[in-house]
């Protein structure tokens, strides 16, 4: 779906001039586009939302194409080719008989090393004539672990099962290993052990050498350079000395200081073994069985040392929901007007935004008396997570509201929120409140008039947010006040709930 336009009190489609108010069912077609270190790919799907009360919800995600794998193909300098990834992206919308500008929605997601690459936003230039109906994401280690444990079924899982599930995503270039249960992240980690840290030709010529590889290389006793040959002995040597650390890393409280050298991210607490382990990313194809050719890689070696591993610690290996797919997202555009009596914007001119991602930690906002520290390190945490901590992009935060609406309440509100935000409103970043309640213009006020804020403010509320959604903002119309709120939530495959619509009139 497009940018939406307003017309007579009402949000529209425009692209067709389509109502809420007035259908009963949308039907959207999106892509996801998932471009790694090692592997590029392309998913086409149909949604279907269906009207429930004044509500959309999405009640059917339909996969109709699945494209190529391509390797992602890399110039002479190790920058990712972009001419020649555009032209695979153009044949993959040929194969699917999709006009480009019949997509109505879509994620293109940057992950692994590709996020590292130095033309990464040249990549993100392929797709500029779609730059409105995408969520674009470059999708740091955190980020990508979560995604893979969403997009792989883990969580859901863990939810199914009642039990505690690991994720083990092995890519190209990392590993993201994430532990999940009631549904949710609850331990992760990442560490630069992937299949194509090291690559060769038929002969066994080396045509990509990582630092990660160069450092396997070195522990095993071997000098590589790019262009030297590798034996079928010192191949299996390092990915012995890989699983050993992979191992390490999802099984061990404390680890050697080789193992933490790696690391992306904090350990794992690794508090006790989970109850069953899938697999996702490219690796994932051996572990299963799913592809035997080699791809001039250690792809196949390091599955089947890493399975062995897994098997002997007796911790059931399961089938994932998605595998080498498992970060390819759909994404889903849904819209919502908020009353203008629930808005604070100053000035008014921030507006519109887009494209904003969310953050929802779960701040402690019940108690009569409320924690200024707890709820910014809440924040903090959830910024963590989503690889949002660095302050370089704004933030939505979402909260919801319990209690009164007390001057002393606010005022803590307020400040926490200041201090867990602190270096995104350092770098001059808006501040943008998205509640559930109806507080939304006095929380704005307060911190204008009373927290004495600088930077613009957006505080709006009404609408239930969550984490990977992401919210275009609109400016505020004239005629009513109201300022209507695109929100774009990332739909995972096989999902018990794959996402909704909330439409409420001024």
């Amino acid at each position: 779906m497009n940018d939406s336009a307003e017309q007579g009190g009402r949000v529209f489609f425009s692209n067709v001039r389509r109502s809420l108010e007035e259908e009963d069912e949308i039907n959207l077609v999106s892509v996801g586009v998932d471009i790694g270190s090692s592997t590029s790919h392309l998913v086409f799907s149909r949604l279907l939302l269906e009207r429930l009360d004044n509500r959309y919800v999405v009640s059917k995600r339909e996969v109709f194409h699945e494209s190529d794998v391509l390797l992602t193909p890399y110039a002479d300098d190790m920058s990712i080719d972009a001419k020649k990834l555009g032209a695979f992206i153009d044949l993959q919308y040929e194969a699917a008989g999709i006009d480009p500008a019949s997509i109505d929605t879509g994620a293109l997601i940057l992950t692994g090393v590709a996020v590292r690459r130095s033309n990464a936003r040249a990549i993100g230039d392929l797709f500029a004539a779609q730059a409105g109906k995408f969520v674009s994401v470059s999708a740091g280690d955190g980020l990508e672990t979560t995604l893979a444990a969403f997009g792989s079924g883990a969580a859901a899982r863990s939810i199914r099962d009642a039990s505690r599930v690991m994720n083990i995503d092995i890519g190209g270039g990392t590993s993201k290993i994430a532990v999940c249960e009631r549904g949710e992240v609850v331990d992760m980690t990442a560490i630069d052990i992937g299949a194509r840290i090291i690559s060769f030709d038929h002969e066994g010529r080396i045509t990509r050498l990582e630092e990660a590889g160069r450092s396997f290389a070195k522990e095993c006793g071997m000098d590589l350079e790019l262009g030297s040959i590798i034996s079928e002995d010192q191949r299996a040597a390092m990915v012995e000395a890989m699983a050993n650390r992979l191992f390490e890393t999802i099984s061990q409280k404390t680890l050697g200081p080789q193992t933490a050298g790696l690391l992306r991210l904090e350990p794992l607490k690794n508090a006790r073994k989970p109850d069953s382990v899938t697999f996702s990313g490219g690796v994932s194809e051996y572990v299963y069985g799913l592809q035997t050719k080699g791809f001039g890689d250690l792809g196949p070696r390091l599955a089947k040392a890493m399975r062995t591993r897994i098997e002997t610690w007796g911790a059931p290996i399961e089938k994932p929901d998605q595998g080498i797919r498992a970060t390819v997202v759909g994404a889903s555009q849904y819209t919502i007007q908020v009353s203008g009596s629930t808005v604070y914007v100053a000035p008014l001119d921030i507006l519109p935004l887009r494209n904003v991602p969310v953050v929802a930690p779960d701040l402690p906002l019940s108690d009569e008396t409320l924690d200024v520290e707890a709820i910014a390190q809440a924040i903090r945490a959830a910024l963590r997570r989503l690889d949002l901590h660095e302050g370089l992009q704004a933030v939505a935060l979402c909260y919801r509201w319990g209690g009164s609406a007390m001057y002393r309440r606010l005022d803590d509100l307020c400040k926490g929120v200041m201090l867990g935000l602190s270096t995104h409103l350092a770098n001059g970043f808006p501040l943008i409140l998205v509640g559930d309640g109806d507080i939304g213009g006095l929380v704005g006020i307060h911190l204008r008039e009373e927290s004495k804020l600088t930077n613009p403010v957006v505080s709006i509320d009404g609408i239930v947010l969550k984490e990977f959604d992401f919210i275009d903002i609109g400016a505020m119309l004239e005629t009513s006040g109201a300022v209507p709120v695109v929100i774009k939530s990332l739909v995972f495959p096989t999902s018990a709930a794959l996402g909704r619509v909330e439409a409420t009139t001024i």
